[in-house]
């Protein structure tokens, strides 16, 4: 295999940005294996493999394919997540303990099954796609933000401590992108009366903000370019205009102010 072409894995790899990643890297000549819960149909240029990020045993015995058929596995994006949606006091425990699984524990768990190869080899880039909400909260998807936070701190540790064997670990941030995300997201099972209004507000701006999304091909170039560098930053941001700035405006102003900022998006 020649040296620029890396052995892939790409987690929800069946729709979405995944699916988007998969197939960019793919005819640019890497070999790229992406996951899902069920194989039903393979793709023309990539390998869909069977996943389930809630099971330890799964995520061991896809990685051992990958390693079994191509002998090594260079770069990791942990893509696949869950959406969540309603005021933090409508969603049960269990849809909280569910997303945090799946979003967090479910990238570790990946994490944890390659690392052994990476350090074999003395190399590797582990990618864990987070979200631009995880620099603030998001009225009414609260949990979302906690989660993707949570993510950004465990890889920014998880670099610190992988960096002496060679291995890069960095966080993607995504905005808004078309995807399906919005048809899997947890909801609530009773919306309450008290929370009718704004949240029937913020769902349909992030309907409409969704519709208007950009192409998910500019993630995966972006993914191509952090895979193609020798020392890659962090954190890297894929997001435009006023979702950017948001992020620095986080930074600058006053707390109380910029939350009176974002809920002037809710009235």
């Amino acid at each position: 295999m020649p040296e620029q072409h890396k052995v892939v894995l790409v987690t929800g790899g069946s729709s979405g940005l995944g699916k988007a990643i998969c197939g960019h890297l793919a005819a640019k000549g890497h070999t790229v294996y992406g996951t899902t819960r069920k194989v039903s149909e393979q793709p023309i240029n990539y390998r869909l493999i069977v996943m389930d990020l809630g099971d330890d045993a799964s995520v061991r015995h896809a990685i051992h394919e990958v390693i079994s058929t191509s002998g090594r596995i260079d770069t990791v994006v942990n893509n696949a997540g869950l959406g969540i949606q309603g005021a933090t006091e409508d969603l049960l425990p269990e849809q909280a303990t569910a997303l945090f699984d799946t979003n967090v524990i479910g990238a570790h768990r990946v994490v944890r099954a390659v690392l052994p190869q990476m350090r074999k080899q003395s190399s590797g880039l582990i990618i864990n796609i987070t979200s631009l909400a995880a620099n603030f909260g998001l009225p009414y998807r609260g949990f979302y933000s906690a989660s993707k936070a949570a993510l950004e701190r465990y890889t920014e540790t998880l670099s610190m401590e992988v960096k002496p064997f060679g291995i890069h670990a960095v966080t993607l941030q995504p905005g808004e992108y078309k995807t399906n995300i919005g048809s899997n997201r947890i909801r609530p099972a009773v919306i309450g009366e008290a929370y009718k209004a704004g949240y029937g507000r913020a769902m349909e701006l992030l309907g409409g903000s969704l519709h208007y999304s950009r192409d998910p091909v500019e993630v995966a170039r972006l993914v191509e370019r952090i895979m193609g560098t020798p020392r890659p930053k962090t954190v890297y941001y894929a997001a435009h205009g006023k979702q950017r700035l948001a992020v620095l405006l986080k930074k600058l102003l006053p707390g109380r102010f910029f939350q009176r900022l974002m809920m002037l998006e809710y009235k």
